[in-house]
């Protein structure tokens, strides 16, 4: 067990504990704009379908249900512009994070073989490769690297944690260069629905893809979209060739989404309002926060989606983490994202407008 351990760096989120003491001290309350995780209510169609099918006594299938898969090419298709869409191109998966931290050694990548990813980003895609024991590496520009030995690059757009999002001429440009190097990519699109001064668009849209999956897999979340980051709703989709055999070895494995959560994402794949409802929710949040932290002083770069504000008052980012604290206001260091971003911190959208409108008047 140690050796495992051993391979992962420290847990980034324990380091913002003294923080949190502090700002969880002001006499007005903490307001958390740290982890990111969703604060408002699952969708009602939603719980409903949970509910519904609670009753279900027997195992379910690690490809999930029919109507999961038929939700799922349903979703792609008409959300995406994703085309002839069937199951063998869809794989639902335990939540993504799940998905990222695991797909190298599923892949049976090891020592030897290299995986990148951008230079700011989500840190489990580093751990996903030192579990598998695999090299990694970060870019700018993914064309830039060494294609010698680079079996997965992951894409992330739009971006955690800067919210940018990459065009599609040049999401169509990095994979026609994977492709020719027979590099795999991931892109992780689980902040897809929320452009706010983008529309982002996906690997797995024709125009981009040319109309083949070969070599491109796309991870999608019902987290933030849905607010179902508790019920650990996620899946990928695109290349069958990627995707049949790590069906096989997820079920080897047991890496099985519950029977209720499945009807519960049927149910929310179905349904756009509840999205709308939520963007428009995000919406304002950002738009609030924004403004406040510029009257503030800070510079916002990028940030054109997601759930966060890239946000910087060029100074080390735990300086930054140490003033807003004392404001009672807790955000994320930017160097948890990588040494790009020690002089940014990462402000999360995710919190009631009650928190957020706290947060404004202490900015």
């Amino acid at each position: 067990m140690s050796a495992v351990s051993d391979r992962l760096p420290t847990f980034p989120w324990d380091k913002l504990e003294p923080y949190k003491k502090t700002a969880a001290a002001h006499p007005d309350g903490i307001v958390d704009l740290s982890v990111g995780t969703p604060v408002d209510p699952v969708p009602e169609l939603v719980q409903k379908a949970l509910i519904d099918a609670a009753d279900s006594p027997g195992y379910p299938t690690v490809w999930g249900t029919p109507a999961l898969r038929d939700a799922i090419c349903g979703w792609l298709e008409r959300r995406l512009g994703a085309r002839e869409v069937t199951h063998r191109h869809v794989l639902p998966v335990v939540g993504s994070k799940e998905l990222v931290a695991w797909l190298p050694t599923q892949l049976g990548l090891g020592p030897g073989d290299r995986v990148a990813y951008p230079r700011l980003a989500y840190p489990t895609y580093e751990v996903g490769a030192r579990l598998a024991r695999a090299e990694y590496e970060t870019y700018d520009d993914p064309r830039d690297l060494d294609p010698a030995g680079l079996k997965l690059l992951w894409l992330n757009s739009p971006s955690n944690p800067t919210g940018q999002v990459l065009g599609k001429e040049e999401l169509t440009e990095i994979v026609a260069w994977a492709r020719a190097h027979g590099v795999l990519v991931v892109s992780d699109e689980c902040y897809l629905e929320l452009g706010w001064e983008a529309d982002p668009v996906s690997v797995l849209h024709p125009d981009v893809n040319g109309g083949s999956y070969d070599g491109i897999v796309a991870v999608h979340s019902l987290s933030k979209r849905s607010n179902l980051a508790g019920y650990r709703a996620a899946f990928i989709a695109g290349d069958p060739a990627v995707l049949g055999p790590l069906l096989e070895i997820r079920k080897h494995g047991g890496m099985m989404t519950s029977a209720p959560t499945q009807a519960a994402v049927v149910a929310a794949l179905g349904d756009d309002a509840h999205v709308h409802e939520q963007r428009a929710r995000y919406a304002a949040r950002r738009e609030a926060l924004r403004s406040a932290l510029l009257s503030h002083g800070f510079r916002i770069e990028h940030s054109e989606a997601s759930l966060y504000l890239w946000a910087t008052r060029d100074e080390p980012c735990w300086t930054t983490v140490a003033h807003l604290a004392d404001l009672g206001v807790l955000v994320a260091p930017g160097d948890f994202y990588g040494p790009a971003g020690d002089t940014f911190v990462r402000v999360a959208l995710t919190a009631t407008d009650e928190r957020i409108a706290a947060a404004v008047a202490r900015l």
